[in-house]
């Protein structure tokens, strides 16, 4: 079966602008005008294919390499084969993540499926509703009240925006998602199935069971954010839920009421975030880390995979375990532990 068939190869870029637009610079000024199609892992790029190299890990595998040319960082370089052409890129990561958007564009949100630009009659859109030109509704989403959305908008069918939602120019809602009680920025994408807006987990213990509190409040995302297929994002109570510029979340990760995340920061899945927390600018939190309310994680702080993050965390600390303590100090336990068991092993073993 076709490997590019759902993301077909570039026409072409020559390898020297590609450089330029990478910022980055051609070691072998010669094959500035090689065409580049793709993007590849090393172990199987091909002719025509950009491959990446971020460590010495891969250096076994360069020397079959059959790609066109390789991003790497300066140190990196004398490990290429004379018979690649290295772009060197103080950012080789970065710079190998452009360098994908350039050659599939159309990888880089989700696609139309249904529908070309335009409302599709199977779509329901209030009359009260404002679309600017250029937005694209799909079969079966449906634009409610008071809707306001911005030019070069898509919204994926079956999507749902709800009354008085207002969305902002060059967003991209794919189908299936839910969109309520919300204000979204420019340039956002919104992945399958994604639920925004839906009322926050709020009761209060009463005589014959838990009452429910209502939640009026709003979401609010900046420009540029990103959020993965399933996940949701509750309203605020009576406050905002606010999602800082250029923040990117992954799938499947829970956001509560009141939340507010800071710009630039990374959300990895089945992260859970609790009510009224605060989250600084540039936090990274790994997998299944969950975060208690109420609490303060500062900016540019991280959150090991699996932590569990019972109190605040200072600006710029690293933390693990659970409950999550400074990584240095949950890695010494880990060691501790580790060699206290290698002891008793010995013991028993001489007993033995």
């Amino acid at each position: 079966m076709e490997r590019d068939m759902f993301f077909p190869r570039h026409e072409g870029v020559a390898l020297g602008k590609l450089a330029e637009r990478l910022g980055a610079s051609l070691n072998k000024p010669e094959h500035a005008d090689v065409l580049i199609r793709s993007v590849a892992p090393v172990y199987r790029a091909v002719d025509g294919d950009i491959c990446y190299m971020l460590s010495r890990k891969n250096k076994s595998e360069l020397e079959t390499c059959k790609a066109s040319a390789i991003i790497c960082d300066e140190a990196l370089v004398s490990l290429v084969p004379d018979h690649v052409p290295a772009l060197v890129a103080k950012n080789a990561h970065a710079a190998f993540a452009l360098a994908g958007q350039i050659l599939h564009p159309s990888a880089v949100r989700p696609e139309t499926i249904a529908q070309g630009e335009g409302v599709s009659p199977l779509a329901v859109v209030h009359p009260t509703a404002s679309l600017e030109p250029g937005v694209t509704v799909e079969p079966h989403a449906v634009v409610g009240a008071h809707v306001a959305i911005g030019s070069g908008t898509r919204i994926g069918p079956g999507a749902l925006i709800g009354n008085g939602v207002k969305i902002g120019r060059d967003c991209t809602i794919a189908g299936g998602a839910s969109i309520l009680c919300a204000l979204i920025g420019n340039n956002v994408i919104i992945h399958n199935g994604a639920r925004i807006g839906q009322d926050g987990f709020g009761y209060a213990p009463g005589p014959t069971g838990m009452i429910k509190i209502v939640q009026i409040g709003r979401v609010i995302i900046q420009d540029h954010v990103e959020i993965g297929a399933e996940t949701t994002i509750d309203r605020g109570t009576m406050d905002d839920t606010v999602i800082g510029e250029g923040t990117k979340i992954d799938n499947q990760v829970q956001i509560g009421h009141n939340v507010r995340i800071g710009r630039h920061c990374a959300l990895v899945s089945k992260v859970g975030i609790a009510g009224s927390a605060k989250i600084g600018n540039g936090v990274q939190i790994g997998g299944a880390a969950g975060i208690n309310g109420h609490i303060t994680i500062g900016d540019g702080a991280q959150i090991a995979a699996l932590s569990g993050v019972m109190s605040d965390v200072p600006p710029g600390e690293k933390v693990a375990g659970q409950p999550a303590r400074p990584i240095k100090e949950f890695f010494r336990e880990i060691a501790e532990r580790a060699a206290r068991s290698g002891g008793r092993k010995a013991k028993g073993g001489e007993s033995a």
